[in-house]
């Protein structure tokens, strides 16, 4: 861990996105919780909250912290915590690279170019990235591969999630994850099925069942069902408050001022046995 990530033994931390819903959640923990200090906000260039004071972002007085693009950024932000959006997210693994500053990728709807750059930025600063921040739905990502390895290909697996109206990626990075789990647990190559109409036969047992719904004000809910002859077993996640995903966020940050150059998950956060 560097010097130049603390202050008076607080942690550093800057919010790229951070005028975004989640950036201005993640912003109130900081300035709720004494050991943290805010460094830098950043956003994306044009953006109309540009040169605003941060703490009027998250409700909070004058913290003396100008809202600035990342273009306009200095080298002394500390970890970088990225709750933007993919193209948001590519600029700052790239200062962050530059900066040589630790960073934490919570943007979901990443392309597969951007998880190799985070691999290749990795072996240079230390990185978590992990689609949801939540601890308690990490947890439940360790159950589900456990229960798909324990209870194997008799039971049936299927996904649903459901999320605020206004999200934009489908399904959530977090329902792509559980799958992922599910399959790693299985050791073999269900295929995502989103959705079924028409008459579509029988279920294929190689079918993983990934279903997205999306209305109202939701945060964010996650059921995995493993349904098998006779009984079924869900392991289900419900997020009630964004500040869930904030604190997840910023008690990665501070994992993460201390992990060598990798590429990590929250399972490594949490010292999560395997599987």
């Amino acid at each position: 861990m560097s010097a130049a990530d603390r202050r008076d033994d607080k942690i550093l931390i800057a919010v790229n996105g951070a005028a975004g819903k989640m950036g201005r959640r993640i912003l109130a923990q900081i300035f709720e919780n004494p050991k943290y200090v805010l460094a830098a906000a950043f956003e994306r260039q044009g953006h109309p909250e540009l040169g605003k004071d941060a703490g009027f972002l998250a409700g909070a007085r004058k913290c003396g912290v100008t809202l600035k693009s990342l273009e306009a950024a200095d080298r002394n932000v500390g970890v970088i915590i990225d709750f933007s959006s993919p193209e948001g997210s590519t600029a700052c693994l790239a200062y962050a690279k530059s900066a040589r500053k630790p960073a934490v990728i919570c943007t979901t709807g990443l392309a597969a170019d951007h998880e190799k750059s985070m691999m290749t930025a990795s072996k240079k600063i230390p990185i978590v990235y992990a689609p949801n921040m939540s601890l308690g739905l990490n947890v439940i990502l360790h159950f589900a591969e456990a229960a798909a390895r324990w209870l194997g290909p008799d039971y049936d697996v299927e996904i649903v999630e459901v999320h605020h109206r206004q999200k934009k990626d489908a399904p959530s990075g977090s329902a792509r994850a559980l799958a992922d789990a599910v399959r790693r647990g299985r050791g073999d190559k269900l295929a995502d099925v989103h959705g079924r109409q028409g008459v579509p036969g029988a279920r294929d047992p190689q079918e993983l069942g990934v279903l997205s719904v999306r209305g109202g004000d939701v945060v964010g809910d996650h059921t995995v069902h493993f349904l098998g002859a006779g009984e079924r077993v869900e392991l289900t996640h419900r997020a009630t408050t964004r500040d869930t995903f904030a604190l997840g966020a910023l008690r990665a940050a501070e994992w993460v001022i201390s992990a060598p150059p990798g590429l990590y998950g929250m399972h490594d956060v949490l010292g999560l046995p395997s599987a």
